[in-house]
């Protein structure tokens, strides 16, 4: 059993920075953008009340350490007691990680 749930919400992209007007939709937008967006972690040992990273002044790409949904996957992983990097046989019978990502530290130590 658990001892605190940790609760994730991440979207799986961010928007572009960018108004797109180049006439291939009807009316012009930001678009889908995956170089940079936005999480929410809490519980589960998380420290709280800070923010993580930054993006460069357009919003376009991170300014600080970037982060890779492999990363949230191990975060996740670890939460639930479960060794990110262990050793699965896939279907093929190769062995293979579970998760190549690394848990961000700074969300524990601040």
């Amino acid at each position: 059993m658990l001892d605190e749930v940790l609760v994730v919400v991440v979207g799986e992209f961010g928007r572009a920075p960018s108004i797109t007007n180049d006439g291939t939709h009807p009316k012009p937008g930001r678009g889908h953008w995956a170089y940079c967006y936005s999480g929410l972690f809490a519980g589960g040992g998380v420290r709280g009340g800070q923010v993580i990273g930054s993006s460069d002044k357009s919003g376009g790409y991170p300014s600080t350490t970037p982060y890779h949904p492999n990363d949230i996957g191990a975060t996740i992983y670890q939460a639930l007691g479960v060794d990110p990097r262990s050793l699965i046989i896939d279907q093929q019978g190769r062995p293979r990680h579970l998760n190549t990502g690394k848990v961000p530290d700074v969300l524990y130590t601040g």
